[in-house]
């Protein structure tokens, strides 16, 4: 645990994967400077059974109970339990599925884990996580016009792990390096499909992450171009030029999250998609 930061309990108790619960308690807990949570999760509560050795752990460890239960016995177990020792307990869900079923008037579909069917959407998103593993760093250049979004950078400018995020999302990724001497594929200058989109970042934010990467591989190594400022200035230039030869956006991601650049990302693909003008350049 960090010093000077104060931490409190948090509950996150699904009856399905909790991805949900941790977005929402981790978005919230983000507000709070010098508060964190201890995440405790409980995915898969299904019984009665699971549901008490829960109710257990949170007597245990008082704290904020949120929670996504389909089945109404449990959650009006759960949140029995909570009343009785004053604990703060709320259904992330239930206020908005109230909204879509007041505007809609439809009947809605209490099956457990609905959002994660073994549907087509389900293959397409493991299809592009594939798709974008294998294509990871400048792998299969040759396949560049079968991918939704081809992102290009420098070294250590959040490439793969904003590809992998957008892989999550179901698109087809793939990035490529830019390297001091060393031409990018000829293909890549003629695609259609695909959106070329460039990431950057300022100078000392790359050296930092690159010097700690070289002092976990060799902790004596401190003297390479590749984490000398002066040629990492020099390997931003070039980013910059070559999308600006070749009219690819670019988007600087300094103080960006990976989520908030795939957003980014997100955001030019659906205006090259559909023809609009796009911002060129520091999305």
């Amino acid at each position: 645990m960090a010093p000077g930061k104060t931490y409190f309990h948090l509950h996150l108790i699904s009856d399905s994967t909790g991805e949900t619960l941790l977005t929402v308690g981790r978005a919230v807990s983000a507000r709070y400077e010098n508060i964190a949570p201890i995440e405790h999760v409980y995915p898969l509560v299904r019984t009665s059974r699971h549901l008490e050795r829960v109710i257990q752990d949170i007597e245990a460890a008082p704290g904020i109970v949120l929670y996504t239960i389909v089945e109404r016995e449990l959650s009006e177990r759960l949140e029995r339990a909570c009343r009785a020792v004053s604990l703060p307990c709320v259904s992330v869900l239930e206020p908005v599925v109230d909204v879509f079923r007041r505007t809609l008037n439809l009947p809605i579909n209490d099956r457990v884990g609905g959002q994660h069917a073994l549907d087509a959407g389900y293959f397409a998103r493991i299809d592009a996580l594939d798709f974008s593993l294998t294509h990871d760093d400048g792998q299969l250049p040759a396949d560049l016009e079968t991918a939704d979004i081809i992102i290009i950078g420098v070294s250590r400018s959040s490439k793969t792990p904003t590809s992998m995020y957008l892989a999550i999302k179901g698109l087809r990724v793939t990035n490529l390096p830019l390297v001091p001497g060393v031409p990018l594929p000829e293909a890549l200058k003629t695609v259609k499909r695909p959106l070329v989109v460039g990431l950057v970042a300022s100078a000392e934010r790359i050296q930092h992450i690159r010097q700690n990467r070289v002092l976990s591989f060799n902790p004596t190594d401190h003297a390479t171009d590749y984490v000398d400022r002066a040629a990492i200035v020099q390997e931003i230039a070039m980013s910059r030029r070559i999308c600006l030869e070749n009219s690819w956006p670019m988007i600087d991601v300094t103080r960006r999250s990976i989520e908030e650049t795939a957003a980014a990302i997100l955001a030019l693909y659906s205006q090259h998609r559909y023809g609009k003008d796009r911002q060129l350049f520091d999305v």
